[in-house]
């Protein structure tokens, strides 16, 4: 095991930089999400760490090595992919001990290291077994095992989990975690998926256009998050945003909304300022007494119910966890606690 440092590193793609100097320390035994949108250039980023692609600029550190110049095979790494990698005309045996295979490594050691990967994985019954006599889930199982039985540094994984389907994705979530708890090695693990960062991260690397915006634990990121890109990433479904500005000792939206301020709030200080108000669907409460909406849209789904609200044309997406009878068109008071009210300004985006 071992940690990783990333300084300074650059990935340029002839005159196009799609990397912009991005800084990341993990801790030796560290499970790490790297996560944003498509095309924010985090696969691009595990690449370079695994030596699949070229850095254009930094440097990138495993343990005490400098390893930004070297090839993939000395990096002690290894990598699980989307597609799995594997090799058809071999069977799950061959395939998880080809890697060790290459290196010559001794007969005996290499059944040894596939047997007790196997038993980690489940797959002791499967090892005569070639991958199209398997699952997607199983499958995936066997590029896992193939990494285990290297023993390396770190561990790379790339949206390992997006051709599966979803009651599977949420089972291997579980199994990768759980993996990792019990070998501890330093994990690398890319996804577009919010849900997967907040589920299986120890820390959590939030990428947008080349760039870090936040890093932090889930928890973190979830309530505390630097700016609005980050504020919607995270969460699902997305946090509201409003735009508008103090006056008069409450949030007044551009409709004339009114809506509580966080206790404590300066609001002398950001009088005139143009912000962004952000809470949560799921930190708005129904109150027959509060501010008052009309329903667009409902959708249950028997353990939570989404409204839309119209607001005083204000839009506001709210998540109630109770049972209620909510219908269309009808008029509904809903309450904000004041303590899970976000403020950004609007010029910046960033968290007041």
């Amino acid at each position: 095991m071992a940690s990783v440092k990333i300084v300074g590193v650059k990935k340029n793609f002839g005159a196009v930089k799609v990397i912009h100097g991005v800084d990341i320390d993990i801790a030796d035994g560290e499970f790490v999400v790297l996560v944003g949108p498509s095309g924010c250039g985090k696969s691009t980023l595990l690449r370079m760490v695994a030596g699949l692609e070229e850095v254009s600029g930094g440097e990138i550190y495993i343990g005490s090595r400098e390893v930004s110049r070297l090839r993939a095979r000395d990096r002690d790494i290894a990598m699980v992919f989307q597609n799995y990698a594997l090799y058809p005309h071999m069977t799950v045996a061959d395939n998880m001990g080809f890697a060790l295979k290459l290196k010559r490594a001794a007969g005996q050691e290499m059944r040894d290291k596939v047997a007790k990967a196997a038993a980690i994985l489940g797959l002791e019954n499967l090892l005569e077994r070639f991958p199209r006599q398997l699952s997607g889930g199983q499958r995936q199982r066997v590029a896992m095992g193939r990494a285990i039985v290297r023993d390396p540094q770190v561990f790379l994984f790339d949206e390992p989990l997006s051709n599966l389907d979803a009651k599977l994705r949420v089972q291997m979530r579980g199994e990768i975690r759980s993996l990792h708890r019990r070998i501890g090695t330093t994990t690398i693990y890319v996804t577009h998926d919010q849900v997967e960062a907040m589920t299986m991260a120890d820390k959590i690397v939030v990428l947008h256009d080349g760039l870090v915006e936040q890093i932090g634990s889930p928890l973190e990121i979830y309530d505390r998050p630097a700016n609005v890109f980050v504020a919607g990433f995270i969460g699902s479904p997305a946090m509201n945003f409003i735009d508008g500005h103090v006056e008069d000792g409450v949030f007044r939206a551009r409709g004339g909304l009114a809506l509580p301020l966080p206790a404590g709030f300066p609001a002398d200080r950001f009088a005139g300022v143009e912000l962004v108000y952000g809470v949560r669907p799921e930190h708005i409460r129904a109150d027959a007494g509060g501010i008052r909406g009309t329903v667009d849209f409902v959708e249950g789904t028997g353990s939570e119910i989404y409204v839309k609200l119209n607001c005083e044309g204000q839009p506001v997406d709210c998540l109630f966890r109770e049972r209620m009878d909510i219908r269309f068109n009808q008029t509904l008071g809903i309450g904000i606690d004041p303590a899970t009210i976000h403020l950004f300004e609007k010029a910046t985006g960033k968290r007041i």
